[in-house]
């Protein structure tokens, strides 16, 4: 069975009563204990006071040298004991004997609980003991007269029962003050918690660290590289992929708490922190390495507090896209060609049916002939297996749309040592085509020639076309990213291609008039992987 777990506000509101009452009982034992010991000592004090002011008086001391004269000194010693709200006042001679008393009866007989020995010895002296009254704190002074002859001794005597009472209330003061820093501790809690919970969106700490645990999780087993950056562009967090990519660009491994701007000069992450704009599918160079860059800046209550970029090696997004133009274009040849074949199937059956097969024996000759040609013409040249098959497939889309496409290679045309030159040259090479195919489909003549040189690793592509032509006040801006006269969603070809040719260190020339076609001239320098057989 799952064990359940405590809720926030109620982990922090225990935790907050726990400690206020422990330091509550903690205070209330240590004031408990000094008050104590400060009445005890106040009582003392007074008692001492009244027994040695009544010790110095002269009703006292003539009452004693009197041996007959003790109403005097009873009714001394009982307004002394009224006005200081004492338990008792007791005059005695040196035989222990009293002279006065609360109690009347009691007076001429011997002072009770054993503690005045050390008075009628001439000293002063304190007890806690049992009389006649009940315990009382006791106070002894003695008594002298003028020659400095002791005559007698004073006990002055505070009830027990008064200290008690004392101490109760005073222990009861802090009881109710303790209660009342309970009350505010947990209210001080409850608000404390909620405080807490609004920060963290209402999330329990067992969902926040799951929620970690998941986005570290996650975080590490992405391809792509991520970077995050805080409020003061300090790098604050870096995964696997992205220490990978910063270890083949010669960085070092451990970056975080440093600045980007030190770790990444050319990092844009400050420009996003400053603008609040994302930048996406940007291309960066890290000491030689390029890299496809997403940055984003991180808001939370409508304030910049970070920036977090997500990165991946371009060379591996180019193989990807490679493939996927590879795959792309042979699912097309393959749909054309079946396309084309059952048509050709259709015209071997009706001649078949029609017993036309002199004709029948001339098609099929023409047919063979024509593929053979084709691939010949394309194969022997062109020694790229993915640039080749790239090109086979364009032929058959080319009858497909009606259009005649003819290829001539004029040199060898070798396979580029840099992998990454194929896709670019596939990228140039097919939307040129595409454009071509698409502009003379329409058209009486419908005829595309490509020709391919290549002398001294210097690459040149000339297409021309009898297509309609492109219109004078928009030469300019048949190259803008987005821009296409087609719709919404197209304006992207012309784009790329003239991208991957400044990739290539190439160059790039147009000739075209309106109803009378489009010559391209393309021009750029790659070395050869596999020498031309």
């Amino acid at each position: 069975m799952k064990k359940k777990q405590l809720k926030l506000s109620t982990i922090i509101i225990l935790f907050v009563c726990i400690i206020v009452l422990l330091s509550l009982v903690i205070t209330d034992l240590l004031i408990s204990r000094t008050i104590n010991e400060n009445i005890e000592a106040s009582i003392e004090e007074k008692a001492k006071v009244v027994s040695r002011t009544v010790s110095h008086s002269t009703i006292v001391k003539n009452g004693l040298e009197n041996e007959g004269d003790t109403k005097s000194i009873q009714e001394y010693t009982l307004d002394i004991q009224k006005s200081a709200e004492v338990l008792f006042v007791v005059v005695m001679d040196m035989e222990g004997i009293r002279k006065s008393h609360p109690d009347p009866e009691r007076i001429g007989k011997h002072f009770v609980g054993g503690d005045e020995k050390d008075v009628l010895e001439g000293k002063e002296s304190m007890s806690i003991s049992k009389g006649t009254l009940g315990r009382s704190v006791r106070a002894f002074s003695p008594v002298y007269n003028e020659e400095n002859q002791q005559i007698g001794a004073v006990a002055v005597g505070i009830s027990l029962n008064r200290v008690e009472e004392a101490l109760n209330q005073s222990h009861r003061s802090i009881l109710v003050g303790s209660f009342i820093g309970i009350i505010v501790g947990i209210i001080g809690a409850v608000i404390i918690a909620k405080y807490i919970k609004k920060i963290l969106f209402g999330l329990e700490p067992i969902t926040i660290a799951k929620i970690l645990e998941e986005r570290n999780t996650m975080l590490q087993s992405v391809h792509e590289g991520v970077v995050a950056v805080n409020r003061d562009t300090t790098i604050s967090l870096v995964n696997k992929s992205a220490e990978k990519i910063f270890s083949e660009a010669g960085l070092s491994s451990d970056p975080i708490g440093v600045p980007i701007k030190e770790y990444m000069p050319q990092t844009r992450l400050e420009k996003v922190m400053e603008s609040g704009e994302p930048e996406l599918d940007e291309e960066q160079t890290i000491n030689g390495v390029s890299i496809l860059v997403n940055r984003v800046p991180l808001i939370v209550n409508k304030e910049v507090v970070g920036a977090i970029s997500t990165f991946r090696d371009k060379s591996e997004v180019n193989l990807l896209a490679e493939q996927l133009t590879g795959a792309k274009s042979h699912a097309e040849a393959l749909r054309a060609q079946s396309h084309e074949f059952m048509n050709k199937m259709h015209v071997i059956l009706g001649l078949i049916k029609l017993k036309e097969y002199t004709r029948l024996n001339r098609y099929i000759t023409e047919l063979v002939s024509l593929q053979v040609d084709e691939v010949n013409t394309v194969s022997s040249k062109i020694k790229d297996p993915a640039l080749a098959g790239f090109i086979m497939g364009k032929l058959s889309y080319a009858r497909e749309k009606g259009v005649a496409l003819f290829i001539e290679c004029n040199d060898f045309i070798p396979e580029p040592m840099d992998p990454a030159i194929t896709h670019e040259l596939i990228t140039v090479i097919g939307n040129l085509l595409d454009n071509s195919i698409e502009a003379t489909a329409d058209c009486k003549e419908k005829e595309v020639l490509l020709e391919l040189f290549y002398q001294d690793n210097r690459f040149e592509l000339i297409l021309t076309d009898t297509g309609r032509g492109i219109p004078e006040d928009i030469f300019n801006d048949i190259f803008l990213k987005g821009f296409s006269l087609k719709g919404e969603g197209r304006g992207y070809g012309l784009f790329l291609v003239k991208k991957s040719i400044d990739k290539l260190n190439g160059n790039l020339h147009v000739e075209s008039k309106e109803d009378s076609g489009t010559t391209v001239i393309v021009q750029a320098s790659f070395e050869e992987g596999k020498k031309s057989d």
